[in-house]
């Protein structure tokens, strides 16, 4: 148990800042200002700030983590009534806004009337004791410590995601998934190296089964199966197929070895599925060249398949067991924590690419819910409001909160009953 969980937290975790760093990246070159970029949820574990104003944070629960990016659908961090300390540099500019309880001597205690920190960059206040109104203006680059100690940075107009222009903000956006697809690939290809061979997906035959309908039939390793029954077979899979086809059936092979062209009347078996077997192996490579496609081929090959069921959902009907949640995902872990790293980096891969595609699904709060966003700005030639849009996003989170619910229940419900 211990194992499996170790293993799952290290997959989640790196897949999770491998996508929540795509949208720090794209956004950073977009100029807009990400504000803290943290790896878990909860409370605050670790935070450090950078130069360029990020706080990077672990937080206690690690599942999932984030990237908050000024102005998106941001709360406002300073509200009227509120105490605070301010912070002043020599030109009597705030360059620090102090929320939480740990007000230092050295800060001027006061109470917020009213604060611009978008626009005017200013804070009306009440100082301690008094009654008279006073306005201060604060450094573009001013700090703020939030309530549980978190250092962020104000963000001005210009570095705030509304300011970025619609295609910035698809980059930004599609910069998680884009990421989940890289790694997809990157971990295939190091499973490619790993591997004694790459399965080249070829009508060749790589090796034959001792006492098989193959070996009966005097079939050699690197002879290709061109036809079965007089229906082509161009790949991999649609020999497979077409030998699936007639179990325990005789069928008419035509081969092609070296130069040749060879008939065969073969009696096939039936393997545990109940299709016809021939008892043949596919081909495989050795070469850099096959082991770096595996990467693409691989992460293709995931992408349909997920695309597949996914599709399934809307022309079958939707069903919960063909949903996966945590519980799922960690009988999914323990399944191949205990059978090998290349396993593993398999399913690491496997699993980048099944995130990529979830959050690109046109849901409200999902990547591809805001990616829907940045299209209809680009078609009205202007946003919708920050009001519609929160709205939007509430109720996308309401449902795949709901949708994780009963996922994660239908989980249980297999797993243990």
């Amino acid at each position: 148990m211990l194992k499996t969980l170790l293993v799952f937290l290290i997959i989640f975790s790196i897949i999770v800042i491998i996508h929540e760093y795509g949208h720090l990246f794209w956004a950073k070159r977009a100029g807009i200002l990400v504000r803290e970029f943290s790896l878990g949820m909860g409370p605050k574990i670790f935070a450090k700030q950078a130069k360029d104003g990020t706080t990077y944070t672990i937080r206690a629960l690690p599942m999932g983590g984030y990237v908050r990016l000024a102005g998106l659908n941001e709360e406002a961090e300073v509200q009227p009534g509120q105490s605070m300390g301010l912070t002043f540099n020599n030109e009597n500019q705030v360059v620090r806004i102090n929320l939480s309880e740990s007000i230092d001597i050295n800060e001027l205690p006061v109470r917020l009337d009213r604060a611009d920190l978008v626009n005017d960059m200013v804070v009306d206040v009440y100082e301690q004791g008094k009654e008279e109104l006073i306005t201060y203006s604060v450094d573009k680059e001013a700090e703020i410590i939030e309530r549980d100690g978190t250092v962020i940075r104000v963000a001005p107009l210009a570095n705030r995601y509304e300011s970025a222009s619609v295609f910035n903000k698809i980059l930004t956006n599609f910069g998680g998934p884009l990421n989940n697809f890289i790694l997809s690939i990157i971990a295939f290809a190091i499973v490619g190296f790993l591997l004694p061979g790459i399965p080249t997906n070829s009508n060749q035959i790589g090796q034959i089964v001792e006492n098989s309908p193959a070996a009966h039939a005097g079939l050699q390793a690197g002879d290709k199966i061109t036809s079965v029954n007089n229906q082509s077979t161009k790949n991999w899979q649609e020999l497979v197929d077409r030998i699936g086809n007639y179990p325990k059936e005789t069928v008419r092979l035509e081969i092609q070895r070296n130069d040749q062209v060879i008939e065969k009347q073969v009696q096939l078996a039936e393997n545990e599925q109940g299709n016809g077997s021939l008892g043949i192996t596919i081909s495989e490579s050795t070469a850099i060249k096959d082991r770096l496609l595996f990467g693409f081929t691989a992460t293709y090959r995931t992408f349909i398949m997920v695309m597949s069921a996914l599709a399934t959902l809307f022309t079958r009907g939707f069903d919960l067991n063909m949903l996966g949640g945590p519980v799922a995902m960690a009988q999914a872990t323990s399944t191949v924590a205990n059978k090998g790293m290349i396993d593993i980096i398999a399913f690491l891969a496997s699993l980048s690419t099944n995130l990529g595609i979830v959050n690109l699904l046109p849901i409200p709060a999902l990547d591809g819910g805001k990616i829907v966003l940045n299209l209809i700005e680009l078609v009205r030639g202007k946003p919708i409001s920050q009001e519609k849009e929160g709205l939007v996003t509430m109720v996308g989170v309401v449902l795949v909160l709901i949708l994780m619910i009963a996922v994660t229940w239908n989980d249980i419900m297999r797993a243990f009953f």
